[in-house]
């Protein structure tokens, strides 16, 4: 049976994104975006949640991104959740985050303070996320699980 791994989620960015280089020259982003839950609880007040997502953008996408976004833009992103392992000082450690395929920018222009209304949608082509993000020399860490392994 197939499976789908897809993530779609439309919320503020928390901050400016994150902005490195991999050492063969590939742009790595990160953006940390908050998701809100609103809902009225049995007494009849109001009550908000906010969801902190991590998303990752690569090579061009997150050149553009650190050129058009900054702290408090809405933003729509469409990817697939990872998770990555690694160990420090040695604890094993664990991140899930978004590795973005679509990023389309929301709300006001492309500069802060522009009041332009703009959408602009910017998504990469042929796959080259999913080929940077395979890489083991330029994207992160992936997982190597034996056949036996899964749990399904």
């Amino acid at each position: 049976m197939a499976s789908v791994n897809k993530v779609i989620l439309i919320g503020n960015l928390g901050g400016d994104p994150e902005i490195r280089y991999t050492q063969g020259g590939q742009a790595v982003g990160t953006l940390t975006l908050a998701t809100n839950e609103k809902w009225t609880n049995k007494s009849g007040q109001p009550e908000e949640r906010t969801e902190w997502h991590r998303v990752v953008v690569w090579g061009k996408l997150a050149e553009l991104c650190r050129e058009y976004l900054y702290k408090g833009r809405p933003v729509y992103v469409e990817g697939r959740l990872q998770t990555r392992k690694w160990e420090k000082d040695g604890q094993p450690r664990y991140t899930t985050e978004i590795v973005a395929q679509t990023v389309q920018f929301l709300g006001s222009g492309g500069e802060r303070g522009a009041t332009k209304p703009q959408e602009t949608s910017f998504v990469p082509a042929g796959g080259a996320v999913a080929a940077a993000a395979a890489s083991a020399e330029d994207g992160p860490p992936s997982f190597n699980t034996a056949e036996d392994d899964i749990p399904f």
